[in-house]
């Protein structure tokens, strides 16, 4: 059984604060519910881990993680993921996202194609429940992403170096001579000594939390009755 779903998630960060977390596998798959890496294989292949609760039970779900491709220039990330249970069922989700501008400055949108192919026990749900716990799902991603993506520090724009200033003042009317003059008495440490702006780091994903079935469910059930409900009053 395949679900798919388009989603759109405004995030209160910049561009490049929401790719700090996108390009970097872990910490996306940290934003996940009950998700964490807990190997890297290669530069593109890792073994991760989904925890469910379940009541007072919690599971832990053993899967692979393949990146197909990152793209900074158009801030896109093409992976997949599966995994499967003792009891044989199994689920797989190829995801693709990327994030563009907001309508705001300083802001973002995620924007994520998501497609979930499962067999077994789970498939026998069917689309009613798959569909809205897949979703639930994915608004508790985005939720963490935000988080992690407002966490991710903003990166000073560099001060101009010595030799930027010079030209700057030789273009605003002083003589060539002047500013030639100037640039040599520079020392070569003076021009080599101008701050390198920052790298921005990913905050340190938070310890997993194993993914609440039951929490999920409740959420499916709620939504189910405010439509029921909303249709009543409408009729």
């Amino acid at each position: 059984m395949e679900v798919k779903l388009d989603k759109r998630y405004p995030i209160a960060a910049s561009v490049e604060q929401c790719w700090a977390v996108l390009s970097d596998i872990r910490a996306t798959a940290g934003c996940m519910p009950g998700a964490q890496i807990t190997e890297q294989i290669d530069e593109t292949h890792y073994k991760g881990t989904v925890r469910s609760k379940v009541g007072p039970a919690v599971m832990t779900f053993g899967g692979d993680i393949e990146v197909l491709g990152i793209d900074a220039a158009a801030k896109s990330l093409d992976m997949t993921g599966k995994g499967a249970d003792k009891q044989g069922s199994s689920a797989q989700m190829n995801l693709r996202a990327h994030v563009e501008p907001g309508e705001a400055p300083g802001t973002a949108v995620l924007v994520g194609t998501a497609t979930i192919t499962v067999s077994g026990k789970l498939a026998q749900f069917g689309n009613r429940l798959l569909v809205p716990v897949s979703d639930a799902m994915l608004t508790q991603f985005a939720d963490n992403f935000r988080t992690a993506a407002a966490a991710v520090p903003v990166a000073a724009p560099a001060d101009a170096s010595a030799l930027e200033r010079a030209e700057t003042t030789a273009e605003e009317g002083a003589a060539p001579v002047a500013a030639a003059a100037t640039v040599e008495s520079m020392s070569p440490g003076a021009l080599v000594a101008a701050p390198a702006p920052a790298p921005v780091a990913t905050p340190t994903p938070k310890p997993v939390k194993e993914l609440n079935a039951l929490a999920l469910l409740w959420i499916v059930l709620k939504n189910w009755l405010a439509g029921l409900f909303g249709r009543r009053k409408a009729g």
